[in-house]
């Protein structure tokens, strides 16, 4: 544990909560892509194989109960809350996550450390992670229309790759651990979105994304 991945950790936590606030204090899911979500609980399910046989520590232990019960909250919300679900903007959220979970298990598959179970399907999480954020960047491209709370955790949730960049990194220097390159990507697809939020602070107005 470092202060980089401890950051990382609160800011990751911090935009779940953000978005379970959107949600059920608003009852109201739009410009929220389920596909999304559901590419994070398969990311987590498939990370966390181990949660029950292999102890780490209880911080671990707490973090990983949950991203596994917020990710299963979201979505149960936006499937079958009798108010959020309407708000559900299924014609535009359209992006072939199928295709991300197929090409991120044969990555996995070819590109591993040890041909393992259990190491492909945590090496599966690292692809698949990467990606997962790509529907929810789509859709909200399509719409143009996004709130403060939907900013506000796609921005927690890119700085809280940043900051994991910040903790390998570290380990590096310190530890002589290896770099996931997988990760310096998935950073990189914050890029614009970054801009454009920063952007829209600074002059005080509505953010929008480029059609």
């Amino acid at each position: 544990m470092n202060i980089f991945r401890l950051a990382g950790d609160m800011t990751h936590l911090a935009s779940i909560l953000v978005l379970l606030l959107k949600i059920h204090t608003i009852k109201s899911c739009a410009g929220v892509s389920l596909k999304t979500q559901e590419l994070y609980f398969l990311v987590f399910v498939t990370r966390y194989l181990d949660l029950f046989t292999h102890f780490i520590s209880l911080y671990n232990t707490i973090m990983k109960l949950i991203y596994l019960g917020s990710a299963f909250s979201i979505i149960w919300y936006i499937r079958h809350h009798k108010l959020v679900r309407r708000s559900y903007d299924k014609d535009q959220d359209t992006f072939p996550g199928y295709f991300l979970i197929l090409v991120s298990f044969a990555l996995a598959v070819f590109v591993h450390e040890k041909l393992t179970f259990k190491e492909v399907m945590w090496t599966f999480s690292l692809y698949l992670e990467a990606v997962a954020i790509l529907p929810q960047l789509v859709l909200l491209q399509r719409t143009r229309n996004i709130d403060n709370l939907t900013g506000q955790y796609i921005f927690l949730l890119g700085s809280y790759r940043a900051l994991y960049i910040l903790n390998w990194i570290y380990r590096y220097l310190s530890e002589q651990r290896s770099i996931h390159w997988i990760r310096v990507i998935q950073t990189l697809l914050y890029a614009d979105f970054f801009y454009y939020y920063i952007q829209s602070w600074r002059k005080n107005v509505k953010l929008e994304l480029p059609a």
